[in-house]
């Protein structure tokens, strides 16, 4: 990146029971993050994998995990709002039926991978998030930082379209 552009940190959080082709294109994203972190067009990265999905008034969401997870997603909505994008892509509020217990108990399924860019502590950008019906993706900010661009959210707002 150039001089006068910041260089993000990035944390990147994946999931550890993979649907199928998931772990190869999280093995991608953190190699070409690797990449990044080396030739100093980010300040580096961080790995958090997490479950599936988190209960909220579960005893796990209650341990020092589960309430980073549930901090940081609460972090992750207050930019969606600030931004003024969807987060719908990211994760979704869910119903869990329980068949031992015979209850339901709200959830949030958390995505695949996800990844949030830090311009020291202020969350700058998340993907997925969605804007104006536009997904953008993970592997759409990798690749925007390995040509040293900002967001696409960043230019959007800036009056230029990148649809």
């Amino acid at each position: 990146m150039s001089d006068t552009a910041p260089t993000p940190h990035i944390e990147l959080y994946v999931r550890s029971m993979l649907p199928d082709g998931a772990h190869e294109r999280q093995e991608e994203v953190i190699g070409r993050l690797e990449t990044l972190d080396e030739e100093d067009h980010i300040d580096g990265f961080n790995v958090i994998v997490w479950g599936k999905q988190i209960a909220p008034r579960s005893a796990a969401a209650r341990t020092e995990e589960g309430k980073y997870i549930l901090n940081r997603v609460a972090e992750f909505k207050q930019w969606a709002l600030t931004s003024n994008v969807s987060l719908d892509s990211f994760y979704q509020d869910t119903t869990v039926d329980s068949e031992v217990t015979e209850s339901a108990y709200d959830a949030l399924t958390l995505p695949v991978m996800g990844l949030a860019e830090y311009d020291g502590s202020e969350l700058v950008h998340l993907a997925p998030c969605t804007k104006d019906d536009v997904v953008h993706t993970t592997m759409d900010r990798i690749e925007r930082l390995e040509a040293g661009q900002p967001p696409a959210l960043d230019q959007e707002r800036g009056g230029v379209s990148v649809v």
